[in-house]
């Protein structure tokens, strides 16, 4: 075999795929990144990402595996286990942790197979009231996600005028549906969640908790919002939202006593050995041995000064998101935010979900279209979500967040005014901002604006890739 194959450069090997890689790299520079599940990760991260240990397979856990040569790859999986449990703060006497998991979302799936029987009963905050995919989504005519294929699913809501979770009706839904776990989980939810609450909700049916802290797992660590660990019995998240890691999932589960009968007996946790087999051999084969590498990098930055006073500043950067917007006329589910996303309503401005993302992807905004209280589709929905860790990341502070306000109201002026030309149909709409001169002229315009702005900010990472 050429050696050229092994040593090449990806620009000499493969130049078309270089290409399109530059451009990746050039959008991540020039645009503003405020999808809040995305983050820019550290150069140590990526190393890691990049490192030999990719090629190693160690199908098992640490010290129990099915391939030779894992003494090294165990002492990493041990040293991510261990700093995991640090970041947090957590007893191992009281705590485990599995760091096998590709991702969140088959994170979430394998706790689901390790402690709740095929087409058992689990509650999630259902996805139009800013739940995740993967709590159980379905629609009344099609099961969305394996979640509620596999399992029985029945959501809880928000209550439609304030936004907010309705805890007294989710607690009278649980009496009647007797859940096997219920979940405390977000992925568009701008406030902090009752994790207290939950515990009395999930006792009193003999219920799991799960907490699922995907998003906030940054501002956890940190410390600046209130941790799910002190009332759950699992907690799962991704590593690469405000965490700033890889794109890896993480479980952490309860070891020691659940509970004790009323004669004195001790009932013990018995979710090691089931959430360890789910993921292994039941849902994955072998572990990314360079993410978990990346993970204990990034949880060893998570107990860092340097990382709460990011994470404290990620709350700072969505506030004032929040109060800018506001302030602009624009309706803000919930009244305003405690973590770092913030979800816009867009009807106050006449807009769709689409529209909005459509126009500020033309302008090098990204964001997400998203559902807001009261909305029937996904896909169709009547709002964006907003997210602050990337642009924190890269050093945006409150005055900078003031222009990048503005520089939304303008995007969003211009979509205004697109409507007013194609009528309400997205297919017209997405014709007019390409077509029509003068609307195609103030996109250009901005846009070379806001990169011109974006790029004035470093962006963390490798210099070439």
């Amino acid at each position: 075999m050429s050696s050229q194959l092994l040593s090449g450069n990806v620009w000499d090997i493969d130049p078309e795929l270089f290409e399109i890689i530059k451009k990746e790299k050039h959008r991540q520079q020039s645009g503003l990144e405020m999808i809040a599940s995305e983050n820019f990760t550290s150069v140590a991260v990526l190393q890691c990402l990049s490192s030999c240990l990719h090629n190693k397979y160690s199908e098992g856990m640490p010290n129990q595996r099915y391939y030779g040569g894992n003494e090294y790859i165990d002492e990493i999986e041990i040293l991510a286990q261990k700093r995991c449990l640090e970041a947090y703060k957590l007893n191992p006497e009281e705590w485990g942790v599995n760091v096998q998991p590709y991702s969140g979302s088959p994170a979430n799936f394998a706790v689901y197979t390790g402690i709740v029987e095929p087409h058992g009963r689990i509650m999630g905050l259902d996805l139009p009231d800013g739940g995740h995919l993967t709590h159980g989504f379905f629609t009344p005519t099609k099961k969305i996600s394996a979640t509620s294929i596999f399992f029985e699913s029945m959501p809880y809501k928000v209550d439609p005028v304030t936004g907010l979770i309705d805890y007294d009706k989710l607690a009278a839904t649980a009496k009647l549906f007797k859940p096997r776990l219920i979940i405390a989980g977000i992925s568009c939810y701008s406030r902090c969640l009752d994790y207290k609450r939950f515990r009395e909700i999930a006792d009193e049916n003999g219920a799991y908790l799960h907490s699922d802290m995907a998003h906030v797992s940054g501002l956890v660590a940190a410390g600046i919002i209130p941790s799910p660990f002190e009332y759950s019995d699992v907690v799962s998240t991704t590593t690469h939202k405000t965490l700033r890691g890889p794109r890896a999932g993480v479980i952490f589960y309860r070891k020691g006593v659940r509970s004790v009968k009323a004669n004195g007996t001790k009932v013990m946790y018995d979710l090691e050995s089931k959430i360890n087999q789910a993921v292994f051999p039941g849902l994955q084969g072998g572990p990314h041995n360079h993410a978990i590498a990346a993970i204990a990098t990034t949880m060893k930055q998570a107990t860092t000064p340097e990382f709460v006073e990011y994470q404290k500043q990620v709350i700072k950067n969505a506030q004032r998101l929040c109060d800018g917007l506001k302030s602009r006329g624009y309706h803000i589910a919930t009244g305003g935010t405690d973590v770092h996303l913030v979800l816009v309503d867009v009807r106050s401005a006449s807009l769709t979900g689409a529209t909005a993302e459509r126009i500020l992807e033309l302008c090098s905004i990204a964001c997400n279209k998203n559902t807001v209280p009261g909305d029937k589709s996904a896909l169709n929905p009547s709002g964006i979500r907003l997210g602050t860790p990337a642009l924190t990341t890269r050093g945006l502070k409150e005055a900078d967040i003031d222009n990048v306000v503005n520089y939304i109201d303008k995007s969003l002026q211009i979509a205004q005014a697109a409507i007013k030309i194609s009528g309400p149909k997205l297919a017209d709409f997405n014709k007019v901002v390409v077509e029509n001169s003068d609307i195609k002229n103030r996109i250009i315009a901005l846009r070379t604006e806001i990169e011109k702005y974006s790029q004035s900010f470093p962006l963390p990472g490798l210099e070439t890739l």
